[in-house]
């Protein structure tokens, strides 16, 4: 399902100080935007920088179920760089084509999510997306736009949909920028008085592209 458009990422990429406005076709959009999200990031520069508010987390995307036309689907990880065999956040993104734009559908894998730690294929062999939970209200909307001229993606989830248990939150919201070498990612979760009860407080997590796991040759 991930294939490569080497002329289309080569005129988005290699040329991108010049591009002014993004079109693309819906099927070309959600494959690019499956690339971008597949790899490595990690926000090791940032928790330097600002080590009272950011941790130096790993972040790796990779595809499950290749065969699969309902998709791309994509299985995610975070971990902390002390303890990287120990994901402390692992999910299953479905990508697709809106009427306005498009969606990452969130996906909780069945416990023990551990089992799955490493993103080897074979792990996810035995499973099928029926065997997924959904997580209602936690997909994110994302629009194609140029961002310093590059083509970019920015998103987030709708109001209170989400919803979250974690720390004493009734919802969380996650806001997202992804381009080809960034990944900007604010999740916070919030009491039912509207207060701020996890995630940073000064602003999204950056997460920059660990070289050479850009899934196109030569980027």
């Amino acid at each position: 399902m991930l294939k490569i458009l080497p002329l289309l990422f080569s005129a988005l990429l290699g040329s991108c100080r010049s591009t002014a406005v993004i079109t693309m076709e819906p099927e070309a959009g959600v494959e690019f935007l499956a690339q971008c999200l597949t790899g490595t990031f990690d926000s090791s520069a940032q928790a330097e920088a600002e080590p009272d508010e950011y941790r130096p987390i790993r972040l790796t995307t990779s595809p499950i179920w290749t065969d699969r036309t309902d998709g791309p689907w994509l299985y995610a990880e975070r971990a902390s760089m002390a303890a990287l065999d120990l994901p402390y956040r692992q999910l299953v993104y479905r990508l697709s084509a809106t009427e306005s734009g498009f969606r990452s559908e969130v996906f909780e894998l069945p416990a023990p999510a551990q089992n799955f730690a490493g993103q080897s294929p074979e792990a996810f062999e035995t499973l099928s997306p029926q065997d997924l939970s959904v997580g209602a209200g936690c997909s994110i909307d994302l629009e194609l736009i140029a961002l310093d001229g590059c083509a970019a993606f920015a998103g987030s989830t709708a109001g209170k949909d989400c919803s979250s248990s974690r720390n004493g939150a009734a919802y969380a919201t996650s806001i997202v920028t992804l381009g080809s070498e960034l990944l900007e990612n604010w999740d916070r979760g919030f009491d039912a008085e509207g207060e701020q009860v996890w995630g940073a407080v000064p602003g999204p997590y950056r997460f920059v592209r660990v070289p050479g796991t850009f899934p196109i040759p030569g980027h």
